[in-house]
């Protein structure tokens, strides 16, 4: 989950309003610390300790979330990216040109795909986020004689769905040689910008003397001002229209000179002008404009991606040395690489706010607001404080392995519980045993409500999701410890993967082993696909399961949501299961605070696959 925006603490003049939101967070904040750990968990990893400004913010109106103030005292994760491609590599602009890949800029507009009315359609996207890195390289060469130097974590769009450059320990799929690669055909390279090339176009435009001898730049002048003079583009067709006689002549010759087939359509009438047509479809019609120079970004808007002339894959080598190497992130999560379709890295947008870049700092760059726990007594102290519950671990897990390095959580609780301001956390960490004897102080003044994400038990099916996790296993365990404390602990049953957990036989193991872990409620959850996680959950389901990529097609398409129908239908199960087990479904109200349960903090979405 991500919020668009943060804000401050309730305005002291508005007791029921949040004041503006706070400036992004800049990484040069004075007194600003970075630190690295020598140790495993934390290889290639920098922590940022910053001093925040505000740490309870106001959650955006528009999130469908039941709580409205939040507390997240870290920023970013260790995933990892996916880094792509050489930077002279051309990318596809809304125009139609060529551009390298490492001269693109924020807000660029370039041609992405999406699928529309069944087919996958080029469609104008912007550039969200640029970034490179040095990685070992691959060189990919296609039978038309493309040649792209990528990572082995890159992919490509084949007719058998994406596929990877280079296989890895795991089961990702690979490209192999004979698989054809989708796109618009290799890029031509464009026009020198020479003398000879800039009388071809005078002649074409005005007139004049010819030379005896045409050279290749004298003719792709030509045929540019040709297409200045009485070209025209659309969806489906490049036309050149001129009237009868000497240019109009030397354009079908250039045409054919450069291995272009095209048939007339001046209908014979005498003395009228005459128009040529290119044949040979998208590909055919980019080529020409890349030759002369021309753009006509209309011309691939809405074109449909074709499959069955696309080049096929020669050979995939490693080059045996590490690169610098380029990526972006788009609108569409794609973008068109040398003429194929190539896909980015999923939107990291959230680290920008904080003066980072969407790539490798995301992963490897963690802001620590090292005085969360001195903001939340300080912004508690406020007059105009009122009180409201305040939810932790809906956004980053407040008990992520860092944690137990900056122990913040427990100054954080002290500030809440000194306060008896009510709070709920949601996690996955068993860090959080750690502060179990804060949480019984604190719940002995105030409502405390503590839940556990757990969506399934299959530990095969975990190791490939949530391998940076507990296991369920451990955190059914640290269920069993909360409980024993007399903590009713709330189960969020989340995600729940359609296909992959939603089966009957999922359900009742997954709700057998919550209800033995002594828990008091349990409240099922269905995969929601974000922007970001929807990216990395659609790249790794293609790869491992690649036969349910259809039905979440079907149950997605519409949104990060899946449908009403579906989500009421998974809930009646694991109501049925949790009645046979004796626990019953978490509702708004419930209450988390022992020894005498009275309704909770409303039950917060699932944590983020990322």
């Amino acid at each position: 989950m991500r919020w668009d925006n943060l804000s401050a603490p309730p305005d002291e003049g508005r007791p029921d309003g949040s004041a503006p939101a706070t400036p992004p967070l800049p990484l040069a904040l004075p007194g600003a610390v970075a630190r690295t750990f020598d140790t495993p968990e934390f290889a290639g990893m920098t922590f940022y300790e910053v001093h925040a400004k505000s740490i309870i913010n106001r959650v955006p109106g528009a999130s469908r979330v039941p709580f409205e103030w939040t507390i997240n005292p870290y920023r970013g994760c260790s995933h990892a990216c996916v880094y792509c491609l050489s930077g002279d590599t051309p990318v596809l602009m809304a125009d139609g040109r060529p551009r390298q890949i490492r001269d693109l800029r924020v807000g660029d507009r370039i041609f992405g795909t999406e699928r529309r009315g069944g087919r996958r359609r080029y469609v104008v996207t912007t550039v969200r986020a640029t970034w490179s890195t040095v990685k070992p390289a691959y060189r990919l060469t296609l039978d038309d004689g493309t040649s792209l130097v990528a990572s082995g974590d890159h992919r490509f769009l084949s007719d058998e769905g994406w596929r990877y450059v280079a296989p890895d320990p795991g089961r990702r799929r690979r490209l192999v040689p004979g698989e054809r690669l989708l796109g618009t055909g290799s890029f031509a390279e464009g026009p020198k910008g020479s003398a000879d090339h800039d009388r071809g176009h005078r002649w074409a435009t005005s007139g004049g003397d010819r030379p005896d001898a045409s050279t290749d730049e004298w003719l792709l002048g030509l045929l540019a001002g040709a297409f200045a003079r009485g070209g025209r583009c659309s969806g489906d067709a490049l036309r050149i229209g001129l009237p009868a006689g000497d240019v109009f002549d030397e354009v079908a010759a250039a045409l054919e000179h450069f291995g272009f087939t095209s048939v007339r359509e001046d209908h014979n009438l005498p003395g009228g002008p005459r128009q040529i047509r290119l044949t040979g479809g998208l590909r055919e019609r980019l080529r020409f404009l890349h030759l002369t120079g021309g753009t006509a970004g209309r011309l691939v808007e809405g074109a449909p991606v074709p499959r069955g002339a696309a080049p096929r894959v020669a050979a995939v080598e490693p080059l045996g040395v590490d690169l610098p190497l380029w990526d972006i992130t788009t609108g569409t999560g794609d973008f068109i690489a040398d003429g194929v379709v190539s896909h980015n890295c999923f939107a990291r947008n959230t680290h920008t706010y904080l003066d980072l870049d969407a790539g490798a700092d995301f992963d490897r760059k963690v802001i620590v607001k090292v005085n969360a726990g001195e903001l939340v007594r300080r912004e508690l102290a406020a007059p105009r404080w009122r009180g409201a519950h305040v939810a932790m671990g809906t956004n980053v897990d407040c008990y992520q392995r860092a944690e137990g390095r900056y122990q913040l959580m427990p100054e954080i609780i002290r500030a809440l519980r000194d306060f008896a301001n009510p709070f709920s956390i949601l996690t996955k960490g068993t860090l959080i045993l750690r502060d179990l004897p804060l949480l019984r102080q604190a719940a002995e003044v105030t409502r405390v409500g503590v839940s556990f994400s757990v969506g399934f038990v299959d530990e095969r099916l975990w190791r490939a999701v949530e391998p940076g996790t507990p296991s369920p296993r451990r955190r059914l365990d640290a269920v069993r410890r909360l409980a024993d404390a007399g903590f009713p602990v709330g189960v969020l049953m989340a995600p729940i993967l359609p296909g992959l957990s939603d089966d009957d036989e999922s359900i009742e193991a997954t709700v057998s082993a919550i209800a033995a872990a002594g828990a008091a409620s349990v409240t099922p959850l269905a995969l929601h696909l974000r922007p970001g996680a929807r990216e990395w959950y659609a790249r790794w389901l293609g790869r491992e399961f690649s036969h349910l990529v259809p039905r979440y097609r079907e149950l997605y398409h519409a949104g990060s949501y899946a449908p009403q129908s579906y989500q009421r239908e998974l809930t009646a199960r694991v109501r049925i299961a949790a009645r046979r087990h004796g626990l019953h479904r978490g509702e708004r109200g419930d209450d988390r605070r022992p020894p005498d349960p009275a309704p909770a903090p409303p039950a917060p979405e699932q944590l983020s696959l990322l």
